[in-house]
């Protein structure tokens, strides 16, 4: 870990992690144009021990940037290709029978790509219901059951799943239940003008970027473990729950427009993620404590997944954007 012969202090750790933060994302920067937006709201869930959800068309280096941020955070990657005759022992693994008895057992269990550090989960949407809740237990627990046995997760675990806006004929729309089970909808946009035109002089020339490690395995886990210390006032969880609490329309507190248009709204989880992701959020800008901008900086992402929206606001084209605009607003 960080300084293990000498033990420094959490304020000392929290301006360690703002350096090796801005080193981070000089390296991501060798390989991804722009997209600071998205590569902050990536890193703060993976030091709140969240997974995350990215949408966005094709060609906007979802895939690339979710290896390149692997590599810079030196851990072992694994890509499932989702598809529609995936099966779950094709992420979780399969025993199989040893004939020749070399381990002693008739039976041999062979761990699938999910027993890695971060797994991408390309376009999830394209497989079956069945084998996307083979994540679900891995999300939650960090753990996989097979053939009766428990197997637990090497640690840190993240999942990072892409998905397609377009092109939605044969594919399979997440349940809440495992979209609540990401902590961040994160959207890519397409690039600026001039950030295009560096894109396309990288990959039509020679360039060859070099990725140095910038954090170890043992510093995600401790940097995770100090975004758990940070202190938060009693006014800013009180801000989160308000927000989360008043986005359900059986609440007697509501606003009429989320009677109207909403017909879910945000769960527990949505609360802890916003403190959570409010903790990451000040502590890689070099803050010691979470204030109510923070909370409202990432509501995004961690909202617009969980607020489903009814038939009025179909009609009215209303999206959920626009309600947790409109939430923070009243």
């Amino acid at each position: 870990m960080i300084n293990e012969e000498k033990k420094i202090s959490d304020t000392e750790l929290v301006k360690t992690l703002k350096a090796k933060y801005h080193g981070l994302k000089s390296e991501i920067a060798k390989i991804i144009v722009g997209q600071d937006r998205v590569i902050e709201q990536v890193i703060i869930s993976i030091l709140s021990k969240g997974h995350c959800l990215l949408i966005g068309v094709p060609g906007l280096a979802k895939t690339l940037l979710v290896k390149t941020l692997s590599e810079a955070l030196d851990l072992k990657f694994s890509r499932i290709q989702f598809t529609p005759d995936l099966m779950p022992s094709d992420i979780t693994g399969t025993e199989i029978f040893d004939s020749e008895g070399q381990t002693g057992k008739k039976f041999q269990f062979i761990k699938g790509p999910v027993f890695a550090n971060m797994i991408l989960a390309d376009e999830i949407n394209r497989t079956p219901p069945k084998t996307q809740s083979a994540l679900l237990e891995a999300m939650q627990e960090h753990k996989i059951t097979a053939a009766g046995t428990t197997y637990t997760l090497d640690e840190p675990f993240f999942v990072l799943a892409t998905q397609n806006p377009i092109e939605q004929e044969g594919t399979y729309p997440l349940p809440e239940a495992q979209l609540d089970r990401f902590m961040f909808n994160v959207l890519l946009d397409y690039p600026e003008f001039m950030e295009e035109i560096e894109v396309v002089k990288r990959t039509t020339s020679m360039y060859e970027p070099v990725l140095s490690p910038v954090f170890s395995k043992k510093e995600i886990i401790e940097f995770q473990e100090l975004v758990r210390k940070v202190p938060v006032s009693d006014e800013v969880i009180s801000y989160s729950v308000s927000i989360a609490s008043k986005s359900r329309p059986g609440n007697s507190n509501a606003p009429k427009f989320i009677k109207d248009y909403v017909s879910w709204g945000a769960g527990p989880r949505a609360s802890q993620y916003l403190i959570l992701g409010a903790k990451a959020l000040s502590i890689i800008d070099g803050r010691y404590s979470p204030s109510v901008e923070d909370i409202r900086r990432i509501s995004g992402p961690v909202l617009r997944h969980r607020i489903l929206m009814n038939f009025n606001a179909e009609a009215d084209n209303i999206k959920a954007e626009e309600i947790i605009k409109r939430l923070f607003e009243n």
